[in-house]
């Protein structure tokens, strides 16, 4: 096989390696067996942890550090970045109301996304005209009220008092008052990396589904779904607008129904808004071959994930694309259907995760090589 050019492109290992960091040990082993390909790296993060700095590896721009309140209200420190000559931020739900910032102390009642609303309210002040949201890896269930109050809107019961600005907050809820909301939020365009389709309460709704690995047990997540319900019903009387029909508005704990229903906010596929961002197709038009990654590919992976996005891309331009994973699950065979050419998984002994992810980096670096070697003489 003749490689002159080798696209890499690649999501986080979850738990073990960032999309960057996967991208750099593929690069090295390619460089290690093949010496002088061009080799060309674009990370991909799927909006939570990594997201910010998967841009900056791939666009450049400016990291900001910022002060902002916690999913408590404590004070922490966040970051986002700046692209775009200035005119773009990119920031991390994850920053200021993610799980790992809660760490033992889990509790979707109690947390908030205040912070997140203040790291918008940064960057306005920064001059951005637009703001990239990526929602994954949220401790949150608040709907997004955190962070709107903090961009001024205020929620209210029926009595007229403020609620309290977390998920337990929202059942109380019967007013919201945007008349004090940010007035260069109306001059912002606000996209919103979310790639999952979950409505915003139900079964399949935010806290069913997510609350549970947020710290809910049974009881508290029958609470938060009548409460997200709630929710659905006021932004319905203040906008007209009925989120339960928006796919994905349960995304982070009902974040993306605020955004969308108070912000006039676009909801778009991580995948599809970094590609667009990183000039993604330019750079895959003269590749011979393409590398992707994840942790896990299986089922969901057709639901749009990274390698299949990818993927669809490459085999328009009839360009084969290897997948090199953490893990490989029974019934993919989907995945060949829309473009993956093959799929390799790292693991070169039969050992239990809590063990092979310590090995992580040497397991892709020589899981690579080997790869590569077998393509070079071929």
């Amino acid at each position: 096989m003749n490689i002159n050019k080798i696209l890499i492109s690649s999501d986080s290992f979850k738990g073990t390696l960032s999309s960057i960091e996967v991208c750099h040990i593929m690069n090295e082993a390619i460089i290690n067996i093949m010496g002088s390909v061009d080799v060309k790296a674009i990370p991909i993060a799927d909006g939570g942890e990594g997201t910010v700095d998967a841009f900056l590896e791939s666009v450049g721009g400016e990291k900001i550090y910022v002060n902002v309140k916690g999913p408590f209200f404590e004070d922490i420190e966040a970051y986002y970045c700046i692209i775009n000559d200035g005119r773009t931020a990119v920031i991390e739900l994850a920053q200021a109301a993610g799980l790992s910032l809660v760490e033992t102390k889990k509790n979707p009642m109690k947390t908030s996304t205040y912070g997140v609303g203040m790291m918008i309210k940064d960057a306005l002040d920064k001059g951005c005209q637009k703001i990239i949201i990526g929602l994954g890896g949220s401790c949150t269930n608040d709907g997004g009220i955190g962070m709107l109050n903090a961009l001024g809107v205020d929620f209210l019961d029926f009595g007229l008092k403020k609620i309290s600005l977390d998920g337990e907050g929202l059942g109380g809820l019967n007013e919201i008052n945007t008349s004090k909301l940010d007035n260069r939020i109306k001059n912002c365009i606000i996209e919103v990396a979310c790639d999952i389709d979950n409505p915003l309460f139900g079964l399949n709704g935010a806290a069913h589904v997510y609350a549970p690995q947020k710290g809910a047990d049974n009881q508290m997540i029958e609470i938060l779904d009548s409460n997200l319900k709630n929710y659905a019903a006021v932004i319905q009387k203040i906008t007209g607008l009925d989120v339960q029909k928006i796919k994905g508005a349960g995304a982070a704990g009902g974040v993306a129904a605020g955004l969308v229903s108070i912000l006039n906010a676009q909801l778009r596929p991580g995948i599809e808004m970094i590609m667009e961002y990183t000039d993604f197709e330019t750079h895959l038009k003269d590749s011979d071959l393409v590398i992707t990654g994840e942790g896990k590919i299986d089922s969901q992976t057709t639901r749009g994930k990274v390698p299949i996005g990818i993927a669809k891309i490459a085999s328009g331009y009839k360009i084969p694309v290897i997948a090199i994973v953490g893990c490989i699950d029974d019934h993919i065979d989907g995945i060949y259907k829309n473009g993956i050419t093959a799929t390799f998984s790292i693991n070169r002994k039969p050992e239990d995760f809590s063990i092979s992810k310590a090995k992580s980096k040497y397991n892709l670096l020589k899981t690579t090589e080997d790869i590569i070697r077998l393509l070079k003489v071929m």
